[in-house]
């Protein structure tokens, strides 16, 4: 019997993704959960595990092609007509506990991969392409491989002229136009907008003209927390753990948000609700080849130093890796970005959609700053919080703001909130 796997909706929404490369061929025996493709969606690299066990019987896209969700890409021979296997989601955030005699707001579970367990996925709707016109074709024609090399010479397909009566675009008519466009010596480089850059770009718009943004500063003596690394790196329990400066700002700002919860929180519009989460899904900003992405870390709160400290470390790596699994990328609560790893003092950071608040932490730097009466030289950094000011007013967001310095400055006093 043969079955076809069409792409799954591997994100939130997303109406099309990249075949990057296949791991099987024609005749390739495969077993259930066998990575089989990797493609790349606007948010991230992901590998598609089988969900039959048979034989590979035909590649229905090749590599390089952009796919919407929902076609056909492999078929597959199998013994029987067995469902698919489904894997769960992690849950969103558990909303915090409703007043007495109200509802709790409820949060949809979703399958990996396969879309809300009861209904369809709602998307955008595709932008009505213009009507095609005598002087325009309506469609250019070539292959997936031809249109994967001009986007590898970075030439528009668009621009080439068909030299087959058929009018489809050859490898040569893509090799002539990467010519020409190089003899004309043009001073720029091109590169589409796609892709991680793209999703980023439009996310970073929607929030900055939906949420009305508050950035306040404050710089803090950071001096007692580098201590503190200093001594724990020294301890045996955290040999072999990657403790930096921003371990213990992810510590001492999830201890701020524990003593004023109502920042760890979202305006639904939709809803007419202020929904408050329990758990605190950290967003940690990473810089990446493929550009700017947000996974997080689950239930933040919940990690030691230690736990935390082996977290970011696998986060940030797996993200320059380009290979952030998709649950990471889904349901962040706050977020926070490290600037100062590029030697920057500060920054306004946008909100990322559907979160109130983000943090930015600045470089560390020795700074004269007064201390215990005298004029001393001490390690500073600068944070700056933006908060969504629909539901964070001047108070809330001053005050976990203050709670996080106070926290780096003094980091004996985190035992005391915990």
């Amino acid at each position: 019997m043969t079955k076809h796997f069409h792409l799954p909706d591997v994100g939130e929404g997303l109406t099309e993704a990249e075949i990057l490369e296949w791991r099987v061929r024609p005749g390739d025996p495969v077993g259930v959960n066998d990575v089989i493709v990797e493609i790349e969606t606007a948010k991230a690299m992901v590998e598609l595990p089988s969900p039959y066990a048979g034989t590979v019987t035909e590649i229905l896209c090749a590599a390089g092609e952009v796919v919407a969700v929902g076609a056909p890409i492999i078929a597959f021979e199998v013994a029987d007509d067995g469902a698919q296997p489904v894997h769960e989601q992690p849950s969103a955030p558990a909303p915090a506990p409703a007043p007495a005699g109200e509802p709790a707001p409820a949060r949809e579970p979703v399958l990996v991969g396969y879309g809300p367990a009861h209904a369809q996925t709602a998307r955008r709707p595709r932008k009505k392409k213009p009507e095609p016109t005598a002087a325009t074709p309506s469609k250019t024609l070539a292959t997936p491989l031809v249109r994967k090399l001009a986007r590898d010479l970075g030439v528009d397909l668009r621009l080439a002229t068909p030299t087959r009566p058929s009018g489809r675009i050859t490898r040569e008519d893509v090799h002539r136009l990467a010519e020409k466009q190089a003899t004309a010596r043009e001073d720029v480089v091109r590169t589409p907008i796609r892709g991680v850059r793209k999703h980023t770009a439009e996310a970073m718009v929607e929030s900055a003209f939906t949420a009305p943004h508050v950035t306040e500063w404050v710089t803090v003596d950071v001096t007692r927390s580098l201590k503190l690394l200093e001594r724990a790196r020294a301890d045996k329990a955290f040999e072999g753990v990657r403790l930096t400066p921003l371990c213990l700002v992810i510590k001492a700002a999830l201890t701020a948000i524990a003593r004023h919860p109502g920042i760890n929180a979202k305006w639904d519009a939709a809803a007419g609700e202020i929904v408050q989460y329990s758990d605190v899904n950290l967003g940690i900003a990473a810089a990446t080849p493929r550009g700017l992405i947000v996974p997080n870390i689950a239930a933040a709160q919940r990690l030691s130093l230690r736990e935390t400290a082996l977290a970011l470390t696998d986060l940030i790596d797996q993200a320059r890796a380009g290979r952030t699994p998709p649950e990471r990328m889904r349901n962040g609560t706050f977020t926070i970005t490290n600037i100062g790893v590029f030697g920057i003092d500060g920054g306004t950071p946008i909100l990322n959609p559907g979160e109130a608040a983000i943090l930015c932490f600045g470089q560390v730097r020795r700074t004269p700053w007064e201390h215990k009466g005298r004029v001393r030289l001490r390690e500073t950094a600068t944070l700056a919080l933006s908060f969504d000011h629909r539901l964070v007013d001047g108070e809330l967001g001053s005050l976990v703001l203050r709670d996080t310095a106070r926290f780096l400055e003094r980091p004996d006093l985190m035992v005391l909130h915990r």
